[in-house]
């Protein structure tokens, strides 16, 4: 028995078990989907002790005997100097490192498949590539309970970046009464451990992830978790982070809900912001497209979002920091409503 830690990201971190035979079905789907080739190394900077890292480099070396190369750190001179071992290269990594490589000039002029995974691969990172480099970024979604889900194939950037791709071969997705994606496949894992869950097991794993299934192709709505509940009336953070990334003042953003002083209000939605733009800008900005109730009340200005070695922003430990660390922050600016 092989068992997995979840990232944690939605709250507590669990242990996943797993048999050959399911871990097996995990790195068949994923080879024959992306169409990893042997004679396209793997180039490995991210963490092989992750699921992301575990299925897609060691499972595949292992069992299909698709070469890894390992670069000791994701440093752009490094990234350089490794892809150099090798005519032609697949690069899977997570967006933080993709920004950096692109920002540095240091994407490898040999990489012939590039994947992204571990957190929501932004679509203007992904055009900016593709526009620069002439590389297609393949969106991929997994999840530590169930392995690989949806995968990007197309050859031209996304324009949705609801769109997680389509499922991996396979792979069955569905969504239950809850509209929460559910995963069926023999990657599935067995049980969660020690405790088990009604929501893995049996070949079927029930996420928190709120979907859309629409012409063999799977949107994520946002986690039923995150949900804010402002005086009644519930919206998905990322319905607000995705109208955020759409003004170019804005390179980072996380939106979130913190108890709110006023009880009739149950939430305050908050934004935490890399961005030039001003307050004021970026409000004008969202009522194009929102309805003013769902423009963030409170916004906080950082110089960078820092994610999880996975990739991933948590809100939960965001959350925490807004609620019993602020003075960590910059003073919120308020939009005086």
């Amino acid at each position: 028995m092989h068992l997995k830690t979840t990232s944690g990201t939605g709250g507590q971190a669990r242990l996943v078990a797993f048999t050959a035979p399911q871990l097996r079905a995990d790195a068949d789907n994923i080879v024959t989907t992306m169409g990893l080739r042997a004679d396209w190394p793997n180039l490995g900077v991210i963490s092989l002790a992750h699921s992301y890292g575990f299925s897609n480099l060691v499972l595949p070396l292992l069992l299909h005997g698709i070469p890894l190369i390992l670069a000791p750190a994701p440093l752009p001179e490094i990234i350089r100097q490794a892809a150099e071992s090798a005519a032609a290269i697949t690069l899977p990594a997570v967006p933080p490192m993709w920004r950096a490589w692109h920002q540095a000039g240091a994407i490898p002029a040999t990489v012939r498949l590039a994947i992204s995974a571990g957190a929501p691969l932004p679509v203007h990172l992904e055009t900016e590539i593709f526009q620069a480099h002439g590389l297609k970024i393949h969106n991929f979604l997994g999840a530590s309970e169930c392995g690989g889900i949806a995968y990007d194939a197309s050859a031209t950037p996304r324009t949705d970046p609801a769109l997680a791709g389509s499922p991996l071969r396979n792979v069955t997705c569905g969504h239950n009464e809850a509209g929460c994606l559910v995963v069926q496949s023999a990657a599935v894992g067995e049980t969660y451990w020690p405790e088990k869950s009604p929501l893995l097991g049996a070949g079927t794993y029930q996420s928190a992830d709120l979907a859309e299934l629409k012409a063999g192709r799977v949107f994520l709505r946002g986690r039923l978790s995150d949900e804010i509940n402002v005086a009644g009336r519930k919206v998905s953070p990322e319905t607000i982070e995705r109208a955020l990334f759409r003004h170019p003042a804005v390179r980072e953003c996380l939106v979130l809900g913190v108890p709110s002083r006023d009880a009739t209000r149950t939430e305050t939605i908050v934004a935490v912001v890399v961005s030039d733009g001003t307050e004021a800008e970026l409000r004008r900005f969202l009522l194009q497209s929102l309805p003013a109730w769902q423009v963030p009340r409170e916004w906080h200005y950082v110089p960078a979002l820092t994610p999880t070695p996975r990739g991933k922003l948590s809100r939960s430990d965001w959350r925490a920091r807004l609620i019993t660390a602020e003075s960590v922050l910059p003073k919120p600016r308020s939009t005086g409503r």
